[in-house]
């Protein structure tokens, strides 16, 4: 049943995904990528992981994504669809994407780390003790370095939002 449950996130996933880089509309395309997260937080919570679920929900479908539909609320949205593409650059990134999609699929297939385990018989609180701790203590400048990155990009945002004067 739970293979089923996953099995059925992940199709959604992936499709929400696709509607993602092909939608011609931003707001579509920001929309699919709200579903998109959804259907990833719903696979934590097959996988036991309910913090990293309720993480997924909070930050990225409340916090980013209101920040990406902002921003495109901001920009002109026509005149963004019609720089969107460049005319004949759809062929090679459709090859580069079934090259990497290939290369995924052999090394995941390869791979022995994704066999089927047993969970850690650790209690939950335990387990966010553990990870708040190798999060701040082991991970720390990576953790701050995603800090900073976020708000380059806020800082991005608008100024890209921005009106010009004059």
């Amino acid at each position: 049943m739970d293979q089923g449950f996953f099995l059925l996130f992940a199709t959604v996933a992936v499709i929400t995904a696709l509607i993602v880089v092909l939608a011609r509309n931003p707001v579509h395309s920001a929309l699919a990528l709200m579903a998109c997260f959804l259907q990833i937080s719903a696979v934590f919570v097959l996988l036991e992981a309910p913090l990293l679920a309720v993480v997924q929900i909070f930050v990225y479908v409340g916090a980013i994504m209101v920040l990406f539909l902002f921003v495109i609320m901001m920009i002109d949205v026509r005149e963004a669809v019609l720089q969107r593409f460049l005319p004949g650059g759809n062929l090679p990134a459709l090859a580069l994407l079934v090259l990497l999609g290939a290369e995924m699929l052999v090394l995941v297939l390869s791979s022995d780390r994704f066999s089927v385990t047993e969970p850690s018989a650790m209690a939950e609180g335990d387990q966010i003790r553990a990870l708040s701790t190798t999060l701040f203590a082991d991970y720390l400048l990576p953790f701050e370095a995603a800090s900073v990155i976020l708000l380059a990009a806020l800082v991005g945002a608008i100024v890209l939002a921005r009106k010009e004067s004059g």
